[in-house]
């Protein structure tokens, strides 16, 4: 007995519905990070194989819609406008810059460690003092995932998500944080001046 085949038309269909409620840049990345989980090739610079022009076409007229493509900045700019919050943040936006908005002729799949620091001196960053760690630190928190090439680490989706829906972060980090201490060191004070009174109403009373 046959079994039923699935019908693909049907997928496809529920496939639009689904993506007809974001945006063109979100669905070129739900569409990237959906092949990614089903181990289908994802770089726009494959070029091999029957079949594969219309996909190509397609995912090259779907790409002009991804934020940065029409106006294309270099990677100083970019950085400007994604104002990474931390070096892991900044190996993240670097990564993506590479493999998603730089001009197609210097687009690259993974970074290494000169790339970062190359980086750093485009952007007008402060040096690293060890970019390999700074890579191996994105990749533990997991913004970044090793590539082929030792050494090498490319952005996944989670780096992506950060770069392109959550950057720039606004520092809110950097403002709550310092203005916890001075709070915490009014209260104390403010609580050390009744200890030291009491005592002298006690005195007064037995005297």
């Amino acid at each position: 007995m046959k079994t039923d085949k699935p019908d693909d038309l049907q997928a496809v269909r529920v496939l639009v519905e689904t993506l007809q409620q974001f945006e063109a840049k979100d669905q070129e990345r739900i569409l990237r990070w959906t092949r990614e989980k089903l181990g289908l090739p994802v770089g726009i610079q494959s070029t091999g194989g029957q079949g594969s022009t219309s996909d190509t076409k397609q995912h090259t007229t779907t790409t002009t819609t991804h934020p940065g493509s029409s106006t294309r900045k270099d990677i100083k700019g970019f950085v400007a406008e994604k104002n990474p919050a931390s070096d892991n943040q900044f190996a993240a936006v670097v990564a993506y810059y590479y493999r998603f908005e730089a001009a197609e002729d210097k687009r690259k799949e993974s970074i290494t460690s000169q790339d970062l620091q190359e980086a750093c001196r485009q952007a007008g960053r402060e040096r690293l003092h060890n970019p390999a760690v700074t890579l191996n630190h994105a990749h533990s928190v997991g913004l970044l995932d090793r590539a082929a090439e030792r050494g090498a680490y490319k952005i996944n989706s989670v780096g992506e998500n950060l770069v392109a829906m959550t950057l720039p972060g606004e520092g809110r980090s950097g403002v709550t944080k310092p203005g916890r201490k001075p709070m915490k060191g009014s209260t104390r004070r403010s609580a050390r001046k009744p200890k030291a009174n009491s005592p002298r109403r006690k005195t007064g009373s037995r005297a």
